[in-house]
């Protein structure tokens, strides 16, 4: 069964940037322009892994809906990375507390991104 992954980021660039490195790739992609309708699509389609920008404007960031996703048993399964360009240990460390299961910060290799979806994707395969 193909992958799952849900890319929320407010910026079209970094999401053109992010389909375009994981198009080669067996994943099926989908994309939210922001944090609402991102938590909207992960209710419809779960996904396997969804990919968070921490600043979006709006009433909802990429941090709160990382909470909002982890708050639900419906995505527990769900990995979550978190791109953001703040790259300090404390940042890092909200942002796992918050329960993301990785951080790629901005800007980031197009190789790291597939290494980190995969490693996303066999630490979440059932056993």
């Amino acid at each position: 069964m193909t992958a799952k992954v849900l890319i929320v980021d407010d910026q079209a660039e970094i999401r053109r940037l992010v389909r375009w490195t994981l198009e080669e790739e067996d994943l099926q992609l989908f994309e939210a322009t922001n944090a609402q309708l991102g938590l909207q699509m992960a209710r419809t389609m779960h996904p396997d892994v969804a990919l968070l920008d921490w600043m979006m404007p709006g009433e909802m960031d990429g941090l709160a809906l990382c909470q909002a996703l982890r708050s639900s048993p419906d995505h527990a399964r769900l990995r979550i990375v978190m791109l953001t360009a703040r790259a300090g240990t404390a940042d890092r460390n909200t942002a796992l507390e918050a329960g993301a299961h990785a951080v790629l910060h901005k800007p980031f290799s197009p190789a790291k991104l597939v290494e980190l979806i995969k490693q996303q994707l066999t630490e979440s395969a059932p056993d």
